[in-house]
């Protein structure tokens, strides 16, 4: 897989990528992940990509010519599967989508910023819009992390355990059962006696009533989807 993100600060979004299992993915070949800093589609010497908006209100507008510039560009060297546009008014990242968006070979993110972009951007080039949540952030850099650390943690080889992504929670609509390692006791609070007993399907069993339990009490809505 291969994420292009269209961003104007790339100094905010590399070092998520320079740790843990993003790095290891990247150095194994499992995924490319560029960073491309619009304001070097600029047109003016200030490399200005945002202006003032029509019809007067606060904030300021990215523009819609360096965007085109920069996503017109990635598309001359390749194929795009999704062109996707981070912004509070998206729908919201769920797991199912995280598993769609891991099975694409080349997406490009678009990372808002002041007031957002400007419309025809969104009507001439966006295919999905995504948001991680309904707040706002300073601009949608954090959120392009999010999205693709939930993604490429499930592209094929780059978690240790191929299964492990399978029983996160939220897969399935159900929430993660409770889990427990050493020590078997700790301050009179016991490990359940069921999880030593070498009996899977019996173990495997109460894993899936727990999560369901689990979801029943802190998520029903995710019940009913």
């Amino acid at each position: 897989m291969r994420i292009d993100i269209i961003t104007v600060l790339p100094e905010l979004l590399k070092s998520p990528f320079e740790a843990s299992i993003l790095k290891r993915a990247i150095e194994a070949n499992l995924v490319e992940v560029h960073f491309h800093n619009l304001r070097d589609y600029a047109s003016d010497r200030y490399k200005s990509i945002d202006d003032t908006q029509f019809g007067g209100g606060a904030g300021m507008v990215m523009m819609i010519e360096p965007i085109d510039k920069c996503i017109s560009a990635l598309k001359a060297q390749r194929d795009y599967d999704e062109v996707i546009y981070m912004t509070p008014d998206g729908e919201t990242l769920k797991q199912g989508i995280a598993n769609q968006i891991s099975l694409k070979e080349n997406i490009i993110i678009l990372c808002g910023h002041y007031k957002g972009v400007d419309q025809r951007v969104r009507d001439l080039f966006i295919t999905r819009e995504i948001s991680i949540g309904d707040y706002v952030l300073s601009g949608g850099e954090l959120a392009a992390a999010v999205l693709c650390d939930a993604i490429i943690r499930l592209i094929p080889g780059v978690l240790g355990n191929e299964t492990s992504a399978l029983t996160d929670s939220f897969q399935d609509n159900l929430l993660a059962p409770p889990i427990y390692t050493k020590p078997r006791e700790y301050k009179g609070s016991k490990v359940p006696e069921l999880l030593f007993s070498g009996n899977f399907p019996k173990i495997e069993k109460w894993r899936e009533e727990q999560a369901y339990l689990r979801t029943k009490e802190r998520r029903p809505d995710l019940l009913n989807e």
